[in-house]
């Protein structure tokens, strides 16, 4: 991000109108954005360019978006919202487990893609900010440093996708006290959240399962939320 304010967006869909519809919203926004017809074309670009943020069609000729991610993660670790006209569970835990940062659902409004974009550019500007202090908790086997995003169980690094990292940070930061659901959903995921919130569902199971043991350090409050047991 340029100064804080102007993304470099890459719009990855084989719909040139939806393409195009994306690229006025992102610029009427004050970013720069450029077009990718299917992921191959995507995963060539980030070979050649540096985005902030990339919006990704699932259903593609050529290179599917799950398969596209996957090849770009081998190279960058850039921020992915994934558009999809399902929304199957099994998508999103895909999609989570490779490192997508969010979903969009079609039919969607302008200003809830711009807010989700703009959510995440802010998470990344507050990720660089903080790295200028190291920050380390930990807890029995489990280590949390959450200034090189690394976790350890018994001196292991345990790999995990973007937002799962900072699922379990937020709880860290948060240790002994109740969150509720919608707090996790605003201040993780940074925006209102509108649609279900069952983003938060998966993102919780693929952090307990990569948390093994240490997963019972995060119990479920029934009908509120989650505790980090610090």
């Amino acid at each position: 991000m340029r100064g804080g304010k102007v993304a470099k967006i890459l719009i990855c869909d084989d719909e040139p109108g939806l393409r195009a519809l994306i690229k006025r919203y992102a610029e009427a926004d004050g970013h720069d954005a450029f077009e990718a017809e299917d992921g191959t074309e995507a995963v060539d670009g980030c070979k050649n360019e540096e985005f902030d943020i990339i919006i990704m069609d699932i259903m593609m000729p050529q290179l599917d978006g799950f398969s596209a991610v996957r090849e770009i993660r081998k190279i960058s670790d850039v921020p992915v919202i994934m558009l999809t006209a399902r929304g199957e569970e099994y998508d999103k835990v895909l999609g989570f487990g490779l490192g997508v940062d969010d979903y969009v659902v079609k039919p969607f409004s302008s200003k809830e893609l711009m807010l989700r974009i703009s959510a995440i550019l802010r998470r990344v500007e507050k990720k660089t900010a903080d790295n200028n202090e190291h920050i380390v908790y930990e807890k029995g086997s489990l280590k949390v440093d959450m200034t090189a995003y690394k976790v350890y169980i018994d001196d292991e690094l345990i790999v995990m996708a973007p937002k799962v990292y900072d699922l379990l940070f937020y709880l860290v930061r948060n240790k002994n006290i109740a969150v509720p659901r919608e707090c996790i959903l605003s201040d993780v995921w940074g925006y209102e959240y509108c649609g279900d919130d069952r983003t938060l569902d998966t993102h919780m199971k693929l952090l307990r399962k990569a948390l093994g043991p240490c997963a019972a350090y995060i119990p479920t409050l029934r009908g509120l939320g989650y505790r980090f047991e610090a």
